[in-house]
């Protein structure tokens, strides 16, 4: 039934931060309550977690749809298309048994995009690939596929949502957002794991489910690292980024963008000083390497960031 794993490349898994393998619906468990249920299901896809699309060796990417999380029974290995379950044809990935949905594949990079937009990051194929963490092949080979979807256009080099893709953008991103508030506000998790728990409940939370999320949660306007939830009222609050602080000036944080909250421990590290949006500093000194600020808080105390992150917070003055 199942044909013969493909190993990785094991520094492509190491490397990738926000692949698709990581940000998945086949482990959640357990299912949230109210969810669609699809060949992404948990339900599904829990009895052999695995790929839901061909990656062959070298890169060379047929759908590069993968769906296979943390906790795999199998190590560094992905699915052929023969693997696939439910015998949905592999021609096209539109080809969902619920209608209105999309596979995950599409619904990644229909967010990454959203989400380089909002970071004011070149959205080429390039960039694209550097920021899923996967080989240009696969992105080129997906942008063809998404094009023909209808979710997206392709300008010369640069890419753009259709309005079928910004629908969908803003519907996983929200959804994204919402799961962190919950899972930080209700549940108590730490920054890190609720944005890695969200990765996965994005794809499976229902519109129902979604709705409730935001009566419970009173319709917060932003995630808990200030990121703006798509439909909820917005403050245009014009930020700067902390890189073109000067030093001495002081600041108050607004937004850790999606770039820093996919670099390995930024998240850790900002909760750890509890660097948090809405939190006073001054920017005391920048090295080539590093800023260090005050943190104004009870007694104020002194926290130093990387270059990567200190560069790329946004604040306002």
């Amino acid at each position: 039934m199942y044909s013969t794993l493909v190993a990785e490349d094991s520094s492509t898994l190491r490397d990738t931060k926000r692949s698709i393998a990581t940000r998945n619906a086949a482990n959640v468990l357990p299912l949230p309550v109210g969810a669609a249920m699809s060949v992404c299901s948990p339900v599904v896809m829990c009895a052999k977690p695995r790929s839901c699309a061909a990656v062959a060796a070298g890169n060379v990417v047929v759908n590069h749809a993968r769906t296979a999380g943390e906790n795999r029974s199998r190590t560094d290995a992905v699915a052929t298309a023969e693997e696939y379950p439910l015998g949905v044809e592999m021609g096209t990935l539109s080809a969902m048994p619920v209608a209105g949905e999309h596979h995950p594949a599409f619904e990644e990079y229909c967010e990454c995009i959203f989400e380089m937009r909002e970071d004011n990051a070149e959205i080429i194929q390039a960039r694209l690939a550097e920021r899923l963490g996967v080989s240009r092949a696969s992105v080129s080979e997906m942008v063809k596929r998404m094009e023909s979807s209808g979710l997206l256009q392709v300008d010369s080099t640069h890419l753009a949502l259709t309005a079928a893709g910004e629908e969908l953008a803003n519907r996983i991103v929200r959804r994204h957002r919402l799961a962190e508030r919950f899972l930080t506000d209700v549940i108590g998790l730490p920054w890190a794991r609720a944005h890695h728990e969200a990765c996965k409940w994005e794809h499976v939370i229902s519109e129902d489910v979604e709705h409730g999320l935001a009566r419970l949660l009173g319709n917060p306007s932003t995630c808990p690292h200030g990121n703006p939830i798509p439909g909820a009222a917005t403050t245009g609050i014009m930020v700067t980024p902390l890189g073109q602080v000067a030093i001495g000036t002081r600041f108050t944080l607004v937004r850790i963008p999606e770039e820093v909250e996919e670099r390995d421990g930024a998240l850790d590290e900002l909760e750890l000083h509890q660097i948090l949006p809405g939190m006073q500093c001054t920017v005391r000194e920048r090295t080539r390497d590093a800023t260090r600020l005050t943190v104004h808080d009870v007694v104020d105390r002194d926290a130093t960031l990387d270059q990567f992150v200190g560069a790329r917070l946004l604040v306002t003055l």
